[in-house]
């Protein structure tokens, strides 16, 4: 009797399914407005050499090749394992500037449009999200997947996206109220 952990397939294709969405959506309002996130990009206080190189348009580069290789089984490993570095490097480096006292810095999470400072939820954010996208590591059972799968998939799918997206929207409003707060603006 085999007794390792194999991942069912609708959880591993949920789990793919909402970070391919994650890391496409992350390089698509980057790339929409390259210069904003360069911006962003030097406010993290990247080093003078990779500010001065431009090379900030290296990440929404790296978050698409991500999306695309989490979805093809042959790249899936090498992709979650990189996507879960991606993600810590992004805590590691907003708690570098949260430890260093640069609350104001723009995460640069939520678009060109939204210019969210950081805060320490963001930190365990990503630390989790490194651990869900390792999950999909997991070798894969190979039961044959049905039509009802697909089904929740799908829905599983939009319910995770819309929580997320609510989640972030609370937890950034109450960040942006609590950093109004400590500046006495409105």
């Amino acid at each position: 009797m085999n007794h390792s952990a194999t991942l069912d397939p609708v959880i591993g294709w949920l789990l793919v399914g909402c970070f391919v969405l994650l890391f496409a959506s992350a390089a698509s309002h980057k790339l929409r407005d390259l210069a904003q996130f360069a911006q962003v990009f030097a406010g993290y206080g990247t080093p003078e050499l990779l500010s001065r190189w431009r090379l900030s348009w290296l990440v929404p580069i790296l978050e698409a090749l991500l999306a695309i290789g989490l979805l093809l089984p042959g790249s899936r490993v090498a992709a979650a394992a990189t996507a879960a570095g991606v993600l810590l490097g992004y805590a590691i480096a907003i708690a570098i500037n949260l430890r260093a006292g640069r609350r104001l810095v723009a995460c640069g999470c939520g678009g060109p449009d939204r210019q969210r400072p950081i805060a320490a939820w963001m930190v365990w954010r990503n630390a989790l999200l490194a651990a869900a996208v390792g999950i999909t590591m997991l070798p894969w059972d190979d039961r044959p997947l049905q039509w009802t799968d697909a089904v929740t998939v799908g829905f599983g799918l939009l319910t995770i996206a819309l929580l997320y997206a609510c989640a972030e929207r609370l937890l950034g409003e109450l960040g942006r109220a609590r950093t109004a707060g400590i500046h006495g603006t409105p």
